[in-house]
């Protein structure tokens, strides 16, 4: 009996796919473009479908060497890409997009071993590329999320690619195994590869809110929250979601606030008053330089090509 795998239940719904097992219900969007709901041992995890991640906010050496002005298109691109395309398939079987009227052939027993659902992005830049979003779910609950970037060397360089994912609340910490402190590509120097464990969403009180926080070379992560936003829900013991890498080690921040926001506060007390977790995972990431914030570029390493392809995966797992 041990050798039974469980199989997860599927639902085809007019403009959503449900997907069921035994601690988690997950519901794919096809007008949203993405996750929509991801609810594990009744905690809901997604307050706004995963998106690409183009931007960081701007830092002090940005402004000096005017790169946000030259790259401002990815900003655009940060906030307002659309998905345009979806493809779904079932036990690796690609089946037509099951919204109304072709789900009614599906019963409300369909169940499955596994399932990929692909969202398509094109970018609001001028020229266009596009960005694949696959979620590749496991009966277990397990899901495995690529993001694809398809290179257009008509534009400019990249600040950062990778997923951005909100969370209904704050978290009260996160467990990371990675590099030690704030670390960038460029800012990788005397940091110590360890398990690290940081209270709260710290945002570091520069003078103008920019971009902080990010960890490089991570294996896992583990966020751990203790609210929801559901108010019949009164039991107050910690709940976790654990990132853990794929083929290669990744970047993230885990902050109260999204680029957007810091972006728009020129100083701290602009900045509101953290209702989310904004957790972003990055494939790739603009250094952020410090040779002098009056011009001088980031080292010629630490670029991102917009012409090139960049694809990484990241596999997220629920923690009772």
């Amino acid at each position: 009996m041990d050798n039974i795998k469980e199989q997860m239940h599927v639902v085809y719904g007019d403009g959503t796919l449900g997907l069921n097992g035994l601690n988690y219900r997950y519901i794919f969007s096809y007008e949203a473009g993405g996750l929509e709901s991801m609810l594990i041992d009744g905690k809901e995890w997604v307050y706004r479908t995963p998106r690409p991640l183009f931007w960081r906010a701007t830092t002090d050496n940005d402004r000096g060497n005017h790169f946000s002005e030259k790259s401002a298109v990815w900003y655009s691109a940060d906030m307002f890409s659309t998905c345009q395309k979806i493809k779904v398939a079932v036990n690796g079987h690609p089946i037509e997009l099951p919204v109304a009227p072709v789900n009614n052939q599906y019963t409300s027993d369909e169940v499955s071993n596994d399932v990929d659902i692909c969202f398509t992005f094109v970018t609001a830049t001028s020229p266009q590329t596009t960005v694949d979003m696959n979620y590749h779910v496991e009966h277990d609950g397990e899901i495995k999320l690529t993001a694809y970037y398809h290179g257009n060397d008509q534009l400019p360089e990249l600040p950062v690619f990778g997923i951005r994912m909100v969370m209904p609340t704050v978290a009260t910490s996160f467990d990371y195994c990675g590099l030690s402190g704030e670390t960038y590509p460029d800012r990788m120097a005397g940091a110590q590869q360890g398990q690290f464990h940081v209270d709260g969403l710290p945002v570091t009180k520069y003078l103008i809110p920019q971009d902080c926080g990010v960890h490089m070379n991570t294996e896992s992560l583990l966020v751990n929250r203790q609210t929801t936003l559901n108010n019949a829900d009164t039991d107050d013991n910690e709940f976790s979601l654990k990132i853990h890498q794929s083929a290669q080690p990744f970047a993230f921040s885990c902050l109260p606030y999204t680029s957007e926001e810091l972006e728009s506060a020129t100083h701290q007390e602009e900045l509101p008053v953290p209702r989310r977790t904004v957790l972003s995972v990055m494939g790739a990431i603009r250094g952020v330089g410090g040779i002098d914030s009056w011009g001088a570029d980031v080292e010629p390493p630490y670029h991102i090509s917009a012409g090139e392809d960049i694809e990484f995966s990241i596999v997220l797992n629920a923690q009772s």
